[in-house]
């Protein structure tokens, strides 16, 4: 009876005390009590994971909600009710034991450690999110060599080559079964070969996060980590193991890796004090992380419609049945000999290929990596992984070049081995330019002209440069002065319709602009919560002293936008231009932007269908009243999810008019060379002919309302069966009559089917190809209002049919690609 007096003891004791780390032997964890790490970041106990009635022991982050599982001990073997137990025993063995007495899972089955009878072993849950066993500073098991879905700071995932004990990641089942799932994150575990991190599903790639360059993976080129979390990764490879690691030391955040049950890998910060988790990455982000997705010798690029390119001096295999087919990729132009004037062209700004049927070697400079390969006839490539300046280190690859992509950041430089005579082609290129160059120089002028010419030239550009400096500076102060000397003139007085507000009353509202109350930033540069004395709430814009377009920005929604009011429309509260501050004031709201809901998987499922569909109406209300109701037609030009923005209500509200044109009464569209937008919203004859128009708009709300539908996101949208974007994705379900596969897998069963298939067919219709095709606002209105028949949608703009662009978009120009979000220009459209 000794025990049960024990158990009980220890129940009241966790009860009374939230500090529990450690227990010893006979002490028991049942349903409902829970122990907490020493600093309490994490806590142990029986979970049930969303709408699952299965239990499990797990460990969790403490004080997030809906709970963040880190761990999960029997997450194959689940319990089905809660009279269930954690025992610890003397020989140092955790088991989940079931209402009926039967052992489901034990760390004994887990462990290597010999089953013994130990003097004081305990069992204790660390602050990194570690469960140990452990007799005085002996470690006999740990859970994270064991992990399931989650990497915490300071685990390995990685190989022992003595023990062949694998750690890697593996995902869920689903967002409410945490048993098994089909997608794995694994470290290279082949001894001998170079780093690199492969999401697989089963046992095929679906991802490669690699390979490492010395400072980080290469498989996230555009991550730029926060300063104020900074982690470090450790890398170790010797011939006992290979593992990586990454140290996380910050009092303030905590941070997890992890992939998903969706197939993705994502890196999460957790702000410990507000106990919010922010998405620092995901991968795959679009179509060029899929795996080998170019074939050998190809190369994909998010900035070619195509995607796919073979490297220089090679073309498609089947080029005789399509040019534009990579199914079996690419082959060379030229044979290779083995002679001694075979050469290599540098290839820049690349994701280095799968180092799999690669040899490194890590004290060679670049010159002595040249001569190796150069001296071996089945050497096809080389590089230097290591991007540290001045770091040494060698990749030879024999065998075809796979998974390569172009990174225009952080990308690094890769030799290519090519055939004599494509070395001599490109030379004879060369000698021909140099020729022509040659002839007109001689024909110009002699050389002491040549040289006063250039002397001439290179002075008027500096001073031209200099003017233009001056005149851009003069006409943003002359500017400044008219808005402030517009807001003072009585006479003028109508021209801006908003107050002026004081530097010290938004520098007092702010905080002296906090880091603790900035909400984010965009392209006019940091906004600011504020409060203003009188309590009212505001979002203050401040224009980014490295802006170029903010003057334009603040121009345009001063004197023009501020006079739009409308009950969808983000209202401009008014303005502030002092010293060398210029600020926009906004109401402020408290839901964030749209994007922050629907493109994020822990909270998608807090956007029912009656919200997400009043959403929908509120943003066509808001773009009626911009194209027919308001004094002048205005389109918005950068209609988007982040542009949404959502009241306590979660009414929407249309923002962000920098970028938006005016209309006057008779004119319907006007044409530009500055095409300015966010991509994967910009409408067909924008990109391609810089015509803007409020069928411009309309194309974007189309892309909005299958975003809405999905929880997708149309650019870098992946699927697995086609390349398409979102919106040839909902072209295909619709014509199988499988619309509402597009509908997202958070949603529950509170909407309705007309209603849903109804929104998917009016935003099809929004995104047809051709302008004149797609309905004007009122109609679009009207449709979603169900009124009337629906007409059948045509094709939609930037549809992409199998591995070909369809005949209606083949012309399309390469745009830039978008960091972050957030709004670029394309200057000199077609």
């Amino acid at each position: 009876m000794l025990v049960p007096h024990i158990t009980f003891f220890f129940l009241i004791m966790l009860r009374s005390c939230s500090s529990i780390d450690t227990i010893g032997v006979s002490q028991n964890i049942t349903d409902g009590q829970t122990i907490f790490s020493k600093e309490e970041k994490f806590e142990m106990g029986f979970f049930s994971p969303g709408t699952s009635k299965n239990r499990y022991l797990g460990i969790w982050f403490k004080n997030t909600s809906p709970i963040t599982v880190a761990w999960v001990a029997n997450r194959d073997t689940p319990l089905v009710d809660s009279l269930s137990t954690a025992n610890f025993d003397s020989q140092g063995i955790m088991s989940v034991v079931n209402s009926t007495g039967s052992i489901i899972w034990s760390t004994s089955n887990y462990s290597s450690a010999p089953k013994t009878n130990y003097i004081n072993p305990i069992l204790q849950l660390l602050d990194d999110g570690n469960l140990v066993i452990k007799e005085g500073n002996n470690v006999i098991w740990q859970s994270f060599d064991y992990p399931t879905d989650t990497m915490l700071s300071g685990m390995k995932l990685g190989k022992n080559f003595k023990t062949r004990q694998e750690i890697y990641l593996t995902s869920w089942k689903s967002a409410d079964d945490p048993s098994t799932g089909d997608y794995t994150a694994r470290f290279l575990m082949v001894k001998g070969k170079y780093q690199q991190v492969y999401v697989y599903k089963s046992s095929d790639i679906v991802t490669r996060i690699g390979p490492y360059n010395a400072i980080a993976f290469a498989g996230q080129p555009n991550y730029k980590a926060n300063p104020l979390y900074v982690y470090e990764v450790d890398m170790v490879v010797n011939d006992n193991e290979m593992y990586f690691e990454f140290m996380y030391n910050s009092s303030t955040f905590s941070a997890k890796f992890i992939v998903t049950y969706e197939g993705k890998f994502e890196i999460w910060q957790l702000t410990l004090r507000t106990h919010q988790w922010i998405q620092d990455l995901a991968l795959p982000a679009n179509n060029c992380d899929n795996y080998e997705l170019c074939g050998p010798y190809g190369s994909c690029s998010t900035e070619n419609f195509l995607g796919c390119t073979c490297l220089d001096g090679f073309e498609v295999v089947d080029e005789q049945e399509s040019s534009d087919d990579f199914s079996r990729g690419c082959k060379r132009s030229k044979a290779l000999d083995c002679g001694p004037k075979e050469g290599f062209r540098l290839l820049s700004s690349m994701k280095l290929p799968d180092t799999q049927n690669a040899s490194y070697n890590g004290s060679m400079n670049l010159i002595e990596c040249k001569e190796a390969c150069k001296s071996n006839c089945s050497c096809v490539a080389y590089a230097n992984p290591n991007m540290n300046p001045g770091g040494l280190g060698c990749l030879l690859w024999f065998g075809d070049l796979i998974d390569i992509r172009v990174y225009p950041i952080n990308g690094q430089d890769l030799y290519v081995r090519l055939a004599a005579s494509e070395l001599s082609d490109l030379g004879s290129s060369f000698r021909k330019k140099k020729q022509v160059v040659i002839e007109v120089t001689v024909s110009v002028s002699a050389g002491l002209t040549l040289l006063c010419l250039i002397l001439a030239f290179y002075i008027r550009n500096k001073r031209k440069r200099k003017r233009k400096l001056d005149t851009e500076r003069q006409r943003q102060v002359r500017a400044l002065k008219v808005i402030d000397k517009d807001h003072n003139n009585s006479n003028k007085r109508a021209n801006i319709e908003v107050p002026m507000f004081t530097l010290s009353t938004i520098m007092r509202a702010t905080d002296n602009f906090s880091i603790n109350n900035q909400l984010g930033e965009g392209g006019f540069g940091p906004v600011y919560k504020g409060v203003l004395e009188q309590g009212q709430e505001i979002a203050v814009k401040r224009l980014s002293k490295s802006s170029r377009q903010g003057l334009d920005e603040f121009e345009n929604e001063v004197i023009c936008i501020a006079k739009l009011q409308h009950r969808n429309l983000v209202k401009l509260l008014g303005y502030c231009i002092q010293d060398d501050e210029t600020m926009l004031i906004y109401e402020y709201m408290p839901n964030k932007s749209l994007d922050w809901f629907i493109f994020d998987n822990s909270r998608q499922s807090l956007l029912n269908w009656p919200q997400r569909f009043h959403i929908i109406h509120g943003i066509a209300r808001g773009l009626l009243y911009l194209h027919q109701d308001s004094r002048l037609r205005v389109v918005h030009r950068d209609l988007k999810a982040g542009n949404i923005l959502l009241d306590h209500n979660m009414n929407p509200k249309i923002s962000d008019f920098g970028l938006a044109r005016m209309f006057k009464e008779h004119e319907s569209e006007a044409n530009t060379k500055k095409v300015v937008g966010t991509l994967g919203y910009i409408s067909p004859e924008y990109a391609v002919n810089g015509l803007f128009s409020v069928k411009s708009d309309i194309f974007s709300f189309g892309v909005l309302i299958l975003e809405i539908v999905s929880g997708k996101k149309n650019r870098g949208f992946v699927n697995q069966d086609h390349h398409n974007s979102l919106l040839g994705h909902a072209w295909r379900l619709y014509k199988e009559g499988k619309s509402l596969d597009l509908l997202d897998a958070s949603l529950d069963e509170s909407l309705l089917v007309s209603q849903v298939q109804r929104c998917i067919h009016v935003g099809l219709l929004c995104v047809q190809q051709r302008a004149e095709d797609r309905p004007d606002t009122p109609f679009v209105v009207a449709m979603l209002g169900g009124e009337g028949s629906l007409p059948s949608p045509k094709q939609p703009g930037f549809f992409i049919q199998g591995s070909e662009l369809s005949s209606s978009s083949s012309s399309l120009p390469t745009l830039p690609s978008s960091l972050n979000g957030v709004t670029l220009s394309q200057i000199q459209a077609r």
